[in-house]
């Protein structure tokens, strides 16, 4: 049985995985009350009627991934008939493990905060620091265990130039990656759909660059949450019956930083990610704008309408269907640009 076939059935059964699962999470986190917060001064005032809207909604795809994605290698080793006795043979498994346990670490991470909110019943989960500190022990577990599985290279890939070996320098400079990319992902999800359909693209783009790069392996976990995604997006979709809260965007971060830190790939990370990093980029650039210009003229002046930026186009008159589909099209422009830098370097 071929690869391709594997993960088509892969993201399928995961599809059907989170889609149906849906049907008793919903129902079920009505009944316990876990609706999300809302803090209009976090977005347009109309997101407001979305207060109590069930979160934590990415148990769906969470669960789903994890299931298909294990089952997934197991099923291609016993039809490919991998000896089982060889220990070398075990290492792309210990890289996907590694990627799916990184990521169920930060959706642990994720849901800490989510429960908080909803115990408190309001916005205010876990502190900045809390969460930073968490993600620190965290993500210096899964570089040790990349590095332990098989990656010890510590040269930074950017295609057209490779850097020198960093050495330990080059973990340290990967922490602060990882803990960007993962709050960038969690700041992408603040439109019915948007996070959950960016990522989807992204996990397609990871799939082909894995089956470029001869890390058949890795397309398990991809297709896996490629499909976990789109199985929530029937629910998730606007007008959203469910959120999947920061349970469900911490993974999806973490996921997306872990399949690109694994390939050793640092350009391809960065053109998946594209759509994310603006995102996050857009914070930084509004509060520094404004701090600066509050300093210098005693007011503080706005870039954008609202950030992140998904935000200014909502403020700008597009519908949330449209800032899905145009965020989805740039991330899906990206990811081609990441697979022809491969091609290509």
């Amino acid at each position: 049985m071929s690869f391709w076939v594997i993960d088509l059935v892969t993201a399928l059964l995961s599809f059907v995985i989170a889609g149906v699962s849906g049907i008793f999470l919903v129902p079920f986190l009505h009944k316990i009350k876990f609706g999300q917060p809302i803090k209009t001064e976090d977005g347009p005032k109309w997101h407001a009627k979305k207060q109590g809207t069930p979160t934590m909604g990415g148990f769906m795809f969470i669960i789903s991934t994890v299931i298909t994605a294990i089952a997934a290698y197991w099923i291609y080793r016993w039809k490919t008939g991998i000896d089982t006795t060889d220990k070398e043979s075990f290492k792309p498994f210990y890289m996907l493990l590694s990627c799916i346990l990184f990521s169920a670490s930060f959706g642990l991470i994720g849901f800490i905060d989510d429960y908080t909110k909803v115990a408190r019943k309001n916005n205010d989960g876990l502190t900045p620091w809390q969460k930073i500190a968490l993600q620190l022990v965290f993500s210096v577990g899964f570089l040790a265990a990349v590095h332990f599985f098989g990656d010890g290279s510590t040269c930074i890939d950017l295609g057209f130039w490779r850097s020198p070996s960093l050495g330990i320098f080059y973990y340290i400079l990967m922490i602060p990656v990882i803990i960007y990319l993962t709050n960038a992902v969690n700041l992408t999800d603040g439109v019915d759909g948007l996070c959950g359909s960016v990522t989807f693209v992204a996990m397609l783009i990871f799939t082909v660059c894995c089956s470029i790069l001869k890390q058949n392996e890795m397309t398990c976990f991809t297709m896996a949450l490629a499909g976990g995604c789109l199985g929530f997006l029937l629910w998730n979709l606007n007008p959203a019956k469910c959120f999947m809260g920061d349970t469900g965007s911490m993974f999806l971060g973490a996921a997306v930083t872990g399949v690109g830190l694994i390939l050793h790939k640092h350009l391809l990370l960065l053109l998946v990610a594209l759509v994310y990093i603006i995102e996050a980029l857009s914070v930084v650039i509004q509060v520094s704008y404004f701090k600066i210009t509050k300093k210098k003229y005693g007011e503080g002046r706005r870039i954008f309408k609202m950030t992140p930026i998904h935000h200014h186009f909502e403020m700008s008159g597009f519908s949330e269907y449209k800032i899905v589909i145009t965020f989805s099209l740039c991330s899906i422009i990206f990811g081609v640009l990441g697979i022809i830098t491969l091609l290509v370097f």
